[in-house]
């Protein structure tokens, strides 16, 4: 009886029927996503056997975010949130195909990868924003952070499986089927969309088309302490700790002496421990900022432990450790935005967070790359634990400055 209580707590979101079709389309299309993500990994490295164009391909995708991010939070608090969604999700599905057709016609090259890469990137500046917002149209407040938590148990349940295949593919088959495949998958994603009974979303007000939007999203976050430390937090984690495919590649490579199947590894051991950590999120009652400082302490420990990691199965074990820190962190990072936030601001306040999380990574994945090209897949981990444990000292005199810790707490 209490283990039947417990999986109802977790799972609670999935009784909203919009809810479940929004989960079950991103459960299938995120498999896809993920096998794009190693191919397109392995791709550039074969392409061109340069850790720094490992980094440059990554840099580029998430580019648009750290130029437009701004912006695209400020169309999202514009536009119809579904329908928008369901724009990028089909542009990302041809994106796929394109890459899909070049490399099954033996026609790719680097500078395509680069392209593609871009393009996707350019989509990605309105579609995070939209899909992390949409979440509070379809739950009640008490359940954003369980559908938060839920949406992070997919996506890194896809983490698990979509690597583990795309590494069999690669190795047995060839790159483009992953690309193919990724683009299939979007479908899944686009019919829940529109199976979604649109009178029972909680719309929020629009914003008005006015000069100053996106400054204004800026200057509330800065008003508020919490989510001031929070985004610090995230842009440090995010801009050093977190190229882990700019990093396991190479640890696939050069230090385990393994193939494409042992970055899948790698990555799946990832996925299991985000998935763990997503669960466990996904039962939480209350979000502060101290949780979030003690998980960023956390990630920065088992990053200094696994740049000493001897041999596979050590590391394959770091990487659960890894994925359990990681996914922990950023789920309370999101849901702490969005419950600290005024709905309509969600989208603006969403999207700063987006541009200092994927925006960062084109200063990052590069600066990553080089580091490890000069000493190692152990030097990036090393460099993510210190610089992360920089960052929870730095934010700490801060939130003890703010408000008491007790007005901190938000009960979900």
């Amino acid at each position: 009886m209490r283990a039947r209580r417990a999986a109802g707590r977790v799972f609670r979101s999935l009784a909203v029927p919009n809810y479940r079709f929004f989960f079950i389309g991103h459960a299938v299309s995120v498999v896809g996503t993920w096998m794009q993500r190693v191919a397109q990994d392995w791709l550039v490295l074969d392409l061109s056997d340069s850790a720094v164009a490992l980094g440059i391909a990554t840099a580029l995708q998430f580019l648009p975010t750290l130029v437009f991010g701004l912006w695209g939070g400020v169309l999202v608090d514009r536009l119809d949130r579904r329908r928008t969604i369901m724009v990028t999700q089909a542009v990302s599905a041809v994106l796929a195909a394109v890459l899909a057709g070049a490399v099954l016609g033996g026609v790719v090259q680097l500078w395509m990868v680069y392209a593609l890469a871009l393009g996707l990137g350019l989509v990605t500046v309105v579609d995070v924003p939209a899909r992390q917002a949409f979440v509070t149209e379809m739950v009640a407040p008490q359940d954003y952070v369980n559908a938060q938590s839920l949406n992070s148990t997919v996506h890194n349940a896809g983490r698990l499986v979509g690597p583990a295949i795309a590494g069999v593919l690669i190795a047995a088959v060839d790159v483009g089927l992953a690309f193919a495949i990724n683009a299939v998958s979007f479908a899944a994603v686009l019919y829940g969309l529109a199976r979604m009974d649109t009178s029972a979303l909680h719309r929020v007000p629009r914003s008005t088309r006015a000069s100053g939007k996106a400054l204004q999203g800026m200057r509330y976050v800065w008003g508020h302490p919490e989510l001031r430390a929070c985004l610090l937090l995230v842009a440090v984690v995010a801009l050093i700790g977190q190229n882990f495919r700019v990093v396991l590649p190479l640890l696939a490579r050069d230090t385990l002496g393994g193939g494409p199947e042992v970055y899948g590894w790698l990555t799946s051991a990832l996925g299991v421990g985000a998935v763990l950590g997503a669960l466990a999120s996904a039962g939480r009652r209350a979000v502060t900022s101290w949780s979030l400082l003690r998980w960023t302490w956390i990630f920065a420990g088992v990053n200094a432990v696994a740049a000493f990691a001897p041999g596979l199965a050590v590391a394959l074990g770091m990487m659960v450790a890894l994925g359990i820190a990681n996914i922990s962190f950023n789920t309370l990072a999101r849901t702490m935005l969005q419950i600290g936030t005024q709905p309509e601001m969600q989208g603006r306040v969403i999207a700063l967070h987006s541009l200092v999380f994927l925006g960062s990574t084109p200063i990052g994945g590069p600066l990553t790359g080089w580091l490890c090209e000069q000493w190692g897949a152990g030097a990036g981990f090393l460099l993510a634990g210190v610089s992360s444990a920089a960052a929870a000292l730095a934010v700490t005199p801060m939130l003890r400055r703010s408000r008491s810790p007790k007005t901190d707490v938000q009960e979900v």
